[in-house]
């Protein structure tokens, strides 16, 4: 059975519309993000208490830890510690030594069965931590939301270097992808539509978990998001 041209268009154009408003109200939660980063006086240090497993926090490139609040508000009232790595300010360095300064916080705080709970570029500086330099097996978990593991084909048409980083043709971005050994540690949770990413997040050989919402930063709040960190983290 063959379906009518203009059903096929009309479907077509409601998506279409679907992931423009999708498009806007993630930019939204962005620029809120960084207002409230501007303007909040909380401390990283004040979610660092928590009698269950300590948690990591790596936001994305270009983002302050406040993007990533919601989900440091849920996991704090759970009971986990969270620390943020505050030296990565707003990670704009590349991912390896992103990942290094990372290592060094986790050594300075003597940190051991640690959770990692990442946001896009976040994912990909946690990956490399637990293949690359982590020889004493801090790192328990990585949950990484919206990262490109796979690159982004937006990424070549991008005027900075840091931006352009997340190609699918990088050398690095390609290695890292192609290094499966602890994909079983990897727990990938992404959106239906994602603008930055369209090859999408998915991760062979991880638990890869689609949420039912657009956008690549307000996915950060949607509580089925808070629902699989919380149970990813919990373990």
């Amino acid at each position: 059975m063959t379906h009518k041209p203009g059903r096929w268009v009309w479907r077509r154009l409601r998506v279409g519309l679907r992931n423009a408003g999708s498009w806007l109200l993630d930019y939204r939660y962005a620029v809120i993000a960084q207002v409230r980063g501007a303007l909040a006086r909380t401390r990283p240090d004040d979610f660092a208490s928590g009698e269950r497993v300590p948690v990591l926090i790596i936001p994305g490139i270009y983002e302050s830890w406040h993007f990533m609040r919601p989900l440091i508000l849920v996991l704090h009232e759970n009971g986990h510690p969270v620390h943020v790595v505050t030296p990565l300010r707003a990670n704009r360095r590349p991912v390896v030594p992103s990942a290094e300064i990372v290592a060094r916080y986790l050594r300075g705080r003597d940190l051991h069965n640690v959770v990692i709970v990442a946001h896009s570029k976040g994912g990909l500086i946690g990956k490399y931590l637990m293949t690359q330099l982590d020889p004493d097996g801090r790192v328990e978990r990585l949950i990484a939301i919206s990262t490109p593991f796979s690159g982004s084909r937006y990424a070549r048409y991008m005027l900075l270097p840091s931006l352009r980083a997340f190609a699918g043709t990088n050398p690095h971005l390609a290695a890292l992808g192609a290094d499966h050994r602890l994909n079983n540690k990897v727990v990938s949770i992404y959106g239906r539509f994602d603008p930055h990413i369209p090859e999408g997040s998915v991760l062979p050989g991880a638990e890869n978990i689609l949420i039912n919402t657009g956008g690549h930063f307000r996915i950060l709040s949607h509580p089925d998001t808070h629902r699989h960190v919380l149970a990813a983290a919990g373990r």
